[in-house]
């Protein structure tokens, strides 16, 4: 992605500065050239991103919403911004190609990490959401595979 990013702006962070914060608006692509970020949901910290090249607001331009968590920088930080986030996605198949199976890593990890849990402890008590979720990621999975398209609104399969 390094490569393919190299004609974008950088933008510097320090320590504790934002790159984006959850609830707001949609605010471009950025991709990490150096530094360390953090990702929060509300107070947690549910990942840290160090590797060069990682995406970062891909999600919410995709589905055309808010940031869904807060990434700031953890240490001197160089990010690269594509602020027309969908121009950029399109603008060559190889980054289209790059985001789909970046994001299909993530959803395969945690399909797995949620098959483990309910194998592991079964039906105990707290865990029991997890078969909700995993049906939750299989329906949603066969609406967007079934969905059509304004040419053809009822695909046969």
């Amino acid at each position: 992605m390094l490569i393919l990013s190299a004609h974008l702006p950088e933008v510097h962070f320090a320590p504790g500065d934002a790159v984006v914060t959850e609830g707001g608006p949609t605010a471009g692509i950025w991709i990490l050239v150096s530094g360390a970020l953090e990702v929060r949901k509300g107070a947690v910290a549910v990942n840290t991103i160090t590797r060069p090249g990682a995406m970062v607001g891909e999600i919410s331009v995709l589905l055309v919403t808010v940031i869904a968590a807060t990434v700031v920088a953890t240490e001197p930080t160089v990010m690269r911004h594509a602020s027309d986030g969908p121009a950029f996605l399109v603008s060559d198949p190889a980054i289209a190609m790059l985001v789909a199976v970046g994001l299909a890593e993530r959803l395969n990890f945690v399909t797995s990490y949620l098959a483990d849990l309910k194998q592991q402890y079964g039906n105990a008590p707290g865990l029991s959401m997890v078969s909700d979720v995993l049906s939750q990621l299989a329906q949603r999975q066969a609406r967007v595979a079934r969905s059509g398209s304004a040419r053809d609104p009822n695909p046969d399969y």
